[in-house]
């Protein structure tokens, strides 16, 4: 069953310079108890995405159901039924992690004592007990992060959306937020996650949709997309960035497309079919050329590869955040993750 469909999503915003064409035509479909990453750069569409599927925003065109419920007819019945997690903690600093999330229950009319109850049992499960008698205000960045999620599921949601839930944590903070979201899945919740993380989406997610100009322009599994870009990427690390024009020449003799040259003008890489092959060849032009190496070698393509190759540079060269967008466009508030849902797409078939 599909727990999130949208089909033709459309959304154009005026500005003073014009219409903003933030949605051209958006195409998805999560099935329930997986995950789906949305990847692209800035302005691709991600958040103004998310914000029609969550119904912060009204599509211009095209219609989405989230559970069979229409996002726009039934519009209050969706909101019963997902949870948001957006790009910063929506908590009050002032209330502690308790107060915070019986507030949430109450604001949904679960009742005192069921909210009281909710809270205590996210407390515990979010590992936050000795901290959730504190004002969040002395929360870690980590902490807040937690609060934030347990906030998102209080109401035991079938459909979860994170926008960007590991930004400006550090790696332990982010691993441990990636072990509790693998949990939720394997509990059964279906999950839209937008991330600037591409390790991220490797780890966590079932499919991927790259989105670029506000439609998607590719879709499928971790090593499916990979597997678009070519087997192995070659390579070189220069001793003198003087003669990177000359190794560029010899990588493109023995490579499949252009060389790439990093920041640093030392470091060459290309795409090659037959890797054992081409780096021996290669390194035998590049010593013949008199052209000296610090190191060279291969290795597998990665999703950074597949966004470079489809959007025309790297996740890295993006800062974070999102989307062309209204004017204010900022939305309200597992290790082994991707062989697992790997692994339970194949026991399906």
């Amino acid at each position: 069953m599909a727990m999130i469909e949208a089909r033709g999503l459309t959304k154009t915003y005026r500005s003073k310079s014009g219409p903003v064409h933030a949605l051209t035509g958006l195409d998805l479909i999560v099935p329930e108890g997986t995950v789906k990453a949305l990847l692209g750069p800035n302005g691709a569409g991600k958040t103004t995405g998310v914000k029609m599927l969550t119904t912060l925003e009204r599509p211009d065109a095209g219609t989405a159901t989230i559970a069979g419920l229409d996002v726009v007819a039934d519009a209050q019945a969706v909101r019963r039924s997902i949870g948001v997690s957006g790009q910063y903690a929506a908590v009050d600093e002032n209330l502690t992690g308790f107060e915070n999330l019986d507030m949430i229950g109450r604001l949904y009319h679960l009742g005192s004592r069921v909210s009281r109850d909710r809270a205590r049992e996210l407390i515990e499960v979010f590992d936050l007990a000795a901290a959730g008698d504190r004002p969040v205000k002395g929360f870690s960045g980590g902490m807040r992060r937690r609060i934030d999620l347990a906030g998102a599921l209080v109401t035991n949601p079938r459909v979860l959306f994170l926008d960007e839930p590991t930004t400006g944590l550090d790696p332990r903070s982010r691993l441990a937020l990636w072990d509790i979201i693998t949990g939720l899945v394997d509990g059964g919740t279906t999950v839209l996650l937008t991330t600037q993380y591409l390790e991220e989406a490797d780890r966590l997610a079932d499919d991927i949709s790259v989105i670029d100009g506000g439609a998607v322009i590719a879709e499928g599994t971790a090593d499916q997309l990979k597997a678009q870009v070519g087997g192995h990427r070659l390579v070189v690390a220069l001793v003198d960035e003087a003669r990177a024009d000359q190794a560029v020449e010899v990588l493109r003799r023995h490579g499949d497309s252009d060389p790439t040259v990093g920041a640093d003008g030392r470091q060459l890489e290309v795409a090659v079919t037959d890797g054992p092959t081409a780096l021996q060849r290669t390194l035998a032009d590049l010593g013949a050329a008199g052209i000296e190496l610090h190191d060279a070698g291969m290795r597998r393509p990665t999703l950074d590869d597949v966004f470079l190759q489809l959007t025309g540079h790297r996740a890295a060269d993006d800062d974070a955040g999102d989307d062309h967008g209204s004017p204010d466009d900022d939305p309200a508030g597992g290790r082994g993750r991707g062989r697992r849902g790997a692994k339970k797409r194949e026991a399906r078939a």
